[in-house]
C-alpha cells in the first residue's frame, strides 16, 4: 500500500498537515489502470457476508477492452470483459427473501447486465424500435431484385442511412445477396441509469431499475420480472438522472438532457411537468435533500428546486470533470463533491465550502460510502487511470468555510427594523379603503404615459428625428463625434447604408446652427455613393464665436435630392469651448 501524496485543505483557511486533516491516506496506486466515471462505480455487499466491495465499469486505456472489475481493498477480486462500453452501474435490492444480497446492473450497449453472487443472472435487452418506412421499402425492393445493389447504395446514401461502402461492385453485390433476406433491425442504447424505490423507502426496500435510452425515453423496470413498468418521453437524450420517492406512491425524476435543460417528471405523467433551462451543458446533477445541485461547463455549480427556481451559483477555480454525493449517516450530512481539472476535489454544503482535497493527479470519478468495513470511504480515480482510497477520520467535523465561499456574516445579522409610525397605520388603510379608487387613477395615469410616448414615437417618425431610417427604401443609420476643446471642433459624422445589396446614391447633408455662437466653413456638401456596410466620415471643422463659453445644439439633416423632408437627422449636443473659458 502506498501513501497517497495528496494535501487536506479545511473550509477556515489554511493548508492543514496529516496530523489535523479529516482523511486518513489509506492507498494510492498510480497504476492500477482503471479508466471509468462516477456513474460506473458502485459499492455494495455483494456475499452478504458485511464485507463491502467495489464495483467499476472499466472503460479501459483509450476506450478499448472494455471489463468489469471488483475491487475487494486495494486489490482486483474478479475481472470479467464486456462486450460495449459501460454507461452505468448501480446495486439493487430484487426481493425481500433472506439473505438479502443485493443484485449488481451494468448498464452496456443496450442491454442491462444483471448479476447475482457476482454471477450472471439476467439479460435485459431495449425493446427494438421500428424501423424507417423508406429504408425498409428499399431493402424491399432489394429482395426482389427490382434494384441493383449500385441503386440501393446511392439511395441509402441520398436518404442519410448508413450502408458499408465496398470498392469492388463483386463484394457489394456479395453483401447486399447476404443481408437482403435479413429483417431490419433498428436498435438504441442505454446512456444512463439509476434506482428507485419500488413501495418503502427503507434501506434494504425493493428497487426498480430506470433507464435512460438514446431516443429520448426513460424506462422503469420491475425488479423481479425485467418488465416495463413505465414509459416516459423526453424532449432530448438524459445523460443524468436523479430520483426520489417512491414508484408506487409518488417520486419526481429529474433528468438532465443533452440540450442543456433539466426535465422534472411525477408519476403517472408521460412528459415533463416542468423545465430548467441551463445556460450551458450539464455535466453532473446530485440531489441534496431537496435540492438539485448542477454543474456545468461554465465552470460552476447551480442550486435548483424541483420547480425549477435558482437558489446559488457558486463558481468554480476550474473546469468541474465529475460529481458525486457525500451522505454521512452518523452525522445526517448530505454534501456535494466536485472533482475538478486543477486535481482539486471540493466539497460543499449548499454553497458553503467545507472541504477541499488536493490530489497528484485530476480525479475522473468519485464514490463515498461503506467500502470493506469502514462506513466513510472516499474513493477516487483519476486521469492517468489512478486509484486512491480515503478514509474519513471519525473524529472529523465539517466546518463551513470562513468567507471564501458565500454571503459575508453581515448578511445574516439582523437589520433594526423600526416600529410601524401612526402614518403607516394610517396611509395602510387608506390604501385598503380606497384601493379600487387608487388602482383606477394608477391604471389611467399608465395609458396616459403610454399615449404621450406613442404620440412623441410617432412625431419623430414623421418628422424624421431619429438617427436610424425608419423606411425600408431609405436604409440609413447616423451618429456623429465631436472632437476638440475649442474654440475650434472637427465634427464627424458617420453615415452607413444598413442596406444588404442595394447602394443609395444623390444624398445631400446640411447642419442647422446658431450663426451667432457657431461659424461652419462647410454647412452643406453632398454624399458619394454609399455602398451597402461600410461606413463613411463626413467631416467639418465648428468654430465657436462666443467668448462666455455658451453651448448650444447643431442639427444634421440627411435629405435627398428633390425632397424637403429629411430621411434622417441628429441634435448634437455641442460642448463649452474650453479654450475661451481659460483665455
Amino acid at each position: 500500500m502506498a501513501a497517497a501524496s495528496s494535501s487536506d485543505y479545511d473550509g477556515c483557511g489554511a493548508e492543514s498537515n496529516e496530523a489535523n486533516s479529516k482523511w486518513l491516506d489509506a492507498h494510492y496506486d498510480p497504476m492500477a489502470n482503471i479508466h471509468t466515471f462516477s456513474a460506473c462505480l458502485a459499492l455494495a455487499d455483494l456475499h452478504g457476508d458485511g464485507e463491502y466491495k467495489l464495483v467499476v465499469g472499466d472503460l479501459g486505456p483509450g476506450g478499448q477492452q472494455p471489463r468489469l472489475k471488483v475491487l475487494k481493498g486495494p486489490l482486483v477480486m474478479t475481472e470479467s470483459p464486456l462486450p460495449a462500453l459501460p454507461a452505468a452501474a448501480a446495486t439493487f435490492l430484487m426481493e425481500q427473501h433472506e439473505p438479502q444480497t443485493p443484485a449488481l446492473a451494468l448498464a452496456s450497449g443496450p442491454c442491462v447486465y444483471v448479476y447475482k453472487n457476482l454471477r450472471p443472472y439476467f439479460k435485459f435487452s431495449l425493446p427494438q424500435l421500428p424501423p424507417n418506412p423508406l429504408e425498409q421499402d428499399l431493402w424491399n425492393q432489394a429482395k426482389e431484385d427490382r434494384i441493383d445493389p449500385l441503386t440501393l447504395k446511392e439511395m441509402l446514401e441520398k436518404a442519410a442511412f448508413p450502408f458499408i461502402p465496398l470498392l469492388e461492385l463483386s463484394e457489394m453485390e456479395a453483401f447486399v445477396n447476404q443481408h437482403k433476406s435479413n429483417s431490419i433491425k433498428r436498435q438504441t442504447v442505454i446512456t444512463t441509469m439509476t434506482t428507485l424505490k419500488k413501495n418503502l423507502a427503507d434501506e434494504d426496500a425493493v428497487s426498480c431499475l430506470v433507464l435512460g435510452t438514446e431516443n429520448k425515453e426513460l424506462l422503469v423496470l420491475d425488479p423481479e420480472a425485467f418488465t416495463i413498468l413505465a414509459k416516459m418521453s423526453l424532449p432530448s437524450v438524459p445523460v443524468f438522472l436523479e430520483v426520489s420517492g417512491q414508484f408506487d406512491v409518488e417520486f419526481r425524476l429529474a433528468a438532465a438532457c443533452r440540450n442543456g435543460n433539466i426535465y422534472i417528471l411525477r408519476r403517472d405523467s408521460k412528459h415533463p411537468k416542468y423545465c430548467i433551462e441551463l445556460s450551458a451543458q450539464p455535466v453532473g446533477l446530485i440531489r441534496v435533500h431537496k435540492v438539485l445541485v448542477v454543474g456545468s461547463t461554465q465552470d460552476s455549480l447551480h442550486g435548483f428546486t424541483h420547480k425549477g427556481k435558482k437558489l446559488w451559483t457558486v463558481q468554480m477555480p476550474a473546469a468541474i470533470l465529475t460529481m458525486n454525493l457525500l451522505e454521512q449517516h452518523s452525522r445526517g450530512l448530505q454534501a456535494v463533491m466536485a472533482g475538478l481539472a486543477n486535481g482539486e476535489v471540493r466539497i460543499y454544503r449548499d454553497k458553503a465550502l467545507l472541504n477541499v482535497i488536493h490530489t497528484p493527479d485530476a480525479v475522473t470519478s468519485l464514490c463515498f460510502g461503506r467500502y470493506g468495513r469502514e462506513d466513510n470511504t472516499l474513493i477516487m480515480t483519476t486521469r492517468g487511470g489512478g486509484l486512491i482510497i480515503k478514509i474519513l477520520k471519525r473524529t472529523a467535523v465539517f466546518v463551513e468555510g470562513g468567507g471564501e465561499v458565500g454571503p459575508p456574516p453581515a448578511q445574516a445579522m439582523k437589520l433594526n427594523v423600526p416600529r410601524k409610525t401612526r402614518l403607516y397605520v394610517d396611509q395602510t388603510l387608506r390604501e385598503r379603503e380606497a384601493g379600487t379608487a387608487m388602482h383606477r387613477a394608477f391604471q389611467t395615469d399608465l395609458y396616459l404615459l403610454r399615449l404621450r410616448a406613442a404620440r412623441a414615437y410617432l412625431q419623430a417618425l414623421e418628422s424624421s428625428l431619429s438617427p436610424v431610417s425608419a423606411t425600408a427604401r431609405e436604409p440609413l443609420k447616423l451618429h456623429a463625434v465631436v472632437q476638440g476643446l475649442g474654440p475650434t471642433f472637427k465634427l464627424t459624422l458617420h453615415l452607413q447604408n444598413t442596406s444588404t445589396a442595394r447602394p443609395v446614391l444623390g444624398l445631400l447633408v446640411c447642419c442647422l446652427y446658431n450663426e451667432a455662437l457657431y461659424s461652419l466653413p462647410r454647412a452643406f456638401f453632398k454624399v458619394p455613393l454609399l455602398v451597402p456596410g461600410l461606413n463613411y466620415p463626413l467631416e467639418t471643422f465648428v468654430e465657436s464665436l462666443s467668448n462666455k463659453g455658451i453651448s448650444d445644439i447643431i442639427k444634421v439633416l440627411v435629405l435627398r435630392e428633390g425632397q424637403s423632408a429629411p430621411l434622417l437627422s441628429a441634435h448634437i449636443n455641442m460642448p463649452g469651448s474650453e479654450g475661451l473659458a481659460a483665455a
